[in-house]
């Protein structure tokens, strides 16, 4: 088979794929390499332009974790962790804010733009959509809570405003952060926040880009497929483990929520979005 034997095969080969996920939304949690490196970004924003070319909905929730971190450096704040997770006091969420939402979340609008789709940057308070509260967390010892500062969990998603504007052709762009019934602003875990607007949604798909393959087996051989029964028995055994954890957590949310599979995939992959949607492999963990 020749060179160009072989690209109309590959094109054939995505068809009945764009042909199911035309009209659907996918919803795709965006971070780690993938966010910072300079060709993997274009080849992002390349992956979710041609998802739009052809009808599909992409939504975009966004972290930032390097970002924020670069800046609390900077203005010489620091920051402590609970559980993977940052204590978020008041002038740490400030800080927050203005990465995520002013800086991170501009960045990636007018990536895709010049991508050739038209981009909305929005955060959880916009229109209230995601509301927030506060995370109760528990120490290390687990006998007592401890206080995550402005830490939010998602209480819940109003789908009105990001499904008005992927109807309108627009692709959503979500930072992260929302408020609680009193104003408060929360800093909210990004997996966490994809998870929340996907069930909301109920889109067709979840996509978790990720800085590793997916989830591994005890030899770090890929595991291409996990049914949700076999999930708590994964992570007793420790396969599921670390930062792996929440972002299982979060898939369970979505599947429950309507989402028909969910993806853990390696965001460091060129065009790791289209080869984990159009083709027969995939190259990631789904969770179904």
């Amino acid at each position: 088979m020749n060179l160009k034997q072989e690209e109309a095969r590959l094109l054939m080969e995505c068809l009945p794929y764009i042909r199911e996920f035309r009209g659907e939304t996918v919803v795709i949690k965006y971070g780690g390499h993938a966010m910072l490196e300079e060709s993997l970004k274009k080849a992002f924003a390349l992956n979710i332009a041609l998802l739009s070319y052809v009808g599909i909905r992409p939504v975009i929730v966004h972290g930032g974790g390097p970002q924020i971190e670069q800046m609390l450096e900077r203005l010489s704040i620091e920051s402590s962790f609970l559980d993977g997770q940052r204590i978020t006091d008041a002038p740490t969420m400030e800080v927050v804010e203005m990465v995520l939402v002013g800086k991170v979340n501009q960045d990636i609008v007018n990536l895709l733009n010049q991508a050739g789709v038209r981009a909305v940057g929005l955060s959880g308070k916009d229109g209230r959509f995601m509301r927030a509260a506060k995370l109760q967390a528990r120490s290390k010892d687990g006998q007592k809570a401890a206080d995550m500062g402005q830490v939010g969990k998602v209480k819940l998603v109003d789908t009105s405003l990001p499904s008005a504007l992927a109807a309108e052709g627009f692709i959503p762009v979500i930072a992260p952060v929302g408020a609680g019934e009193d104003g408060t602003t929360y800093n909210i875990n990004a997996d966490s926040a994809a998870g929340a607007v996907a069930a909301a949604m109920r889109a067709k798909r979840l996509i978790l880009l990720t800085d590793v393959p997916g989830v591994l087996d005890a030899q770090d051989r890929l595991i291409p497929g996990i049914r949700t029964d076999e999930v708590e028995s994964m992570i007793k055994s420790g396969l599921i483990r670390g930062g792996m954890i929440p972002k299982m957590q979060c898939c369970l949310e979505a599947l429950a929520g309507g989402t028909e599979k969910a993806m853990i995939i390696d965001g460091r992959v060129e065009n790791c979005v289209l080869l984990e949607l159009f083709t027969d492999s995939g190259i990631g963990t789904q969770v179904v």
